[in-house]
């Protein structure tokens, strides 16, 4: 009996949930494949068969069988602007509208439902939707919403349009200064504002909108958790915050309704000063602040990209930095000396150029990133590999579908390496993948695994020769979303695979991505959703 006792003190507890008859797709190396996933106290505790998992079910584990279908770790968006992108769940959505009058109705419906929004605010147009291949302007935006303001964001979030009650009620007129990166359009007959505002010119508009109170985000931040859960997105890294978003995060945190594992990149503008005292603060498995963003230029669509030579659409402008290559440096610099990450939000070839150059004169900054690299020069390729540069991209804002006016003004000299995915890889680079919602047509994260293995649109369809050479395998784009975005995050010892000692992240998958046509990759679902050993989303 003395024996027995202590051969019971020495058996390992039972699994809260054990995952069996599955396909599992681990992401670590040294097992890529197994069957059965046991998971204690929010953590993996085994591996392997059915049977290697079996003696860890006692009478209060939970047992998901996956009837073979596959899993894999829980996706991690590495680019997402997370609070702004819930926050327009209640807003007017736009995405998928192409015409002048089904964009107009979306707005006519929502003011009509919402009477009582002092704004009309949400976003989501694509810039070739109106007539003519023109941009929106205020006159269209009055034909709907006459008496109340309103303003709506392109769907890439660097370019606003709002009406003629929103623009009297900033005081913006011919004669409103504009100092910084951006501005406004003016008719070229009367000096008079369009309705469209660039880049830092947004804020002669949003200023006036009166903000969501604490309230409010943080119930559009459940409704966001919500809708990650149901995408299988487990982690996420927010490529943009302050001290009031950390607050709102903290207090979901302490209620233990936090169901991301938030990793999150202060908003910078001039210096990291602002920010020196929460340098080390948070540091938590679900929440933490390690790292600063820049944005050094624009979008190609409005031509407010940083280019090393001019629109093949507009000849007399080739976009510009948003501050000098050697300020930038020294910015760096200095971030880097009170041990910050980096990202830096680079489009144009000339944006990715100064960004890597910054990085090559501040060898001190640790798993520096570039975020987005639209455009790139080949010469430039190389350079990512050599200084252990990040390549985060986003897969979906390559889709065939929403590129002619950003193909038009790349013109066909540049057009090569454009999204360079696999060139980028080749040449060393570690590729991490997101969205960036809400600056995206989709935050689904199989429709960017679509887009990075297929580079066609969603029926099919070539889309014109869309580069095909810059495919990704299947398991690359998966890396990125998993395990390589978790080396982003510093996380790489703790999640982004599916092993003993692991966060119990993971995601039961509607299709076997690796037997399925690539065609089909942007009709998988999540199934089960699966976040610190819990069950959170189950799809109806």
């Amino acid at each position: 009996m003395v024996v027995l006792a202590f051969l019971l003190l020495l058996a390992e507890p039972a699994a809260d949930l054990v995952l069996t008859n599955a396909r599992v797709w681990t992401a670590n190396p040294g097992q890529p494949w197994t069957q059965s996933v046991a998971m204690r106290d929010g953590k993996i505790v085994r591996t392997g068969s059915n049977a290697a998992t079996k003696g860890l079910v006692g009478p209060a584990t939970q047992i998901l069988d996956a009837n073979g279908r596959l899993v894999i770790p829980g996706i991690n968006d590495s680019h997402i602007h997370f609070l702004s992108g819930s926050l327009g769940l209640g807003e007017v959505d736009l995405t998928g509208a192409c015409t002048l009058e089904s964009i107009q109705a979306r707005i006519r419906d929502w003011a009509k439902t919402h009477p009582d929004a002092p704004w009309v605010q949400g976003g989501g147009w694509e810039y070739m939707c109106f007539p003519g291949k023109r941009l929106p302007a205020r006159q269209d935006l009055d034909a709907v919403v006459p008496g109340r303001p309103a303003f709506l964001s392109a769907y890439d979030g660097h370019t606003g349009w709002a009406n003629s009650k929103a623009i009297e009620m900033a005081g913006v007129n011919k004669d409103t200064p504009f100092t910084g990166f951006g501005g406004f359009d003016k008719d070229p007959e009367t000096g008079e504002p369009t309705g469209i505002f660039r880049e830092g010119g947004q804020r002669l508009i949003t200023r006036w909108i009166p903000p969501y109170t604490r309230e409010q985000r943080i119930a559009a931040l459940e409704e966001g958790l919500q809708l990650a859960a149901s995408l299988g997105i487990t982690s996420i890294q927010n490529a943009s915050g302050g001290r009031e978003q950390i607050s709102v995060y903290q207090d979901l945190l302490t209620r233990r309704r936090l169901t991301v594992r938030v990793s999150m990149a202060l908003s910078m503008e001039k210096t990291c000063e602002p920010f020196r005292d929460l340098r080390g603060r948070y540091t938590g498995p679900v929440f933490r602040v390690a790292a600063v963003k820049f944005v050094l230029d624009g979008v190609i669509e409005s031509h407010t990209a940083a280019m090393i030579s001019p629109y093949a659409d507009a000849k007399d402008t080739a976009g510009s930095l948003s501050r000098t290559r050697a300020d930038f440096i020294d910015t760096v610099r200095a971030c880097a000396a009170e041990g910050w990450q980096i990202y830096t939000h680079a489009i144009g070839d000339l944006a990715v150029r100064t960004a890597l150059d910054a990085y090559e004169a501040v060898p001190a900054v640790s798993r520096p990133r570039i975020e987005h690299i639209e455009t790139i020069q080949p010469a430039d390729i190389s350079r990512f590999g050599q200084l252990g540069v990040l390549a985060s991209m986003m897969p979906v804002h390559a889709d065939p579908d929403t590129l002619e006016v950003w193909s038009r003004a790349i013109g066909p000299e540049r057009l090569p390496y454009s999204f360079a995915w696999r060139s980028l890889e080749k040449a060393g680079a570690r590729l991490i993948f997101s969205s960036d919602w809400p600056a995206v047509i989709s935050v689904d994260p199989f429709r960017g695994i679509h887009n990075a293995v297929n580079r066609r649109t969603r029926d099919g369809r070539p889309a014109g020769g869309w580069l095909p050479e810059q495919r990704v395998s299947l398991e690359t784009a998966l890396r990125a979303y998993t395990a390589s975005a978790a080396y982003a995050s510093f996380e790489e010892g703790i999640k982004g695979q599916i092993r003993a000692g692991y966060l119990a992240d993971m995601v039961v998958l509607s299709q076997d991505l690796f037997k399925i046509p690539p065609g089909a990759i942007h009709k998988t679902r999540a199934d089960v959703t699966v976040f610190n050993g819990k069950v959170i989303y189950t799809r109806p």
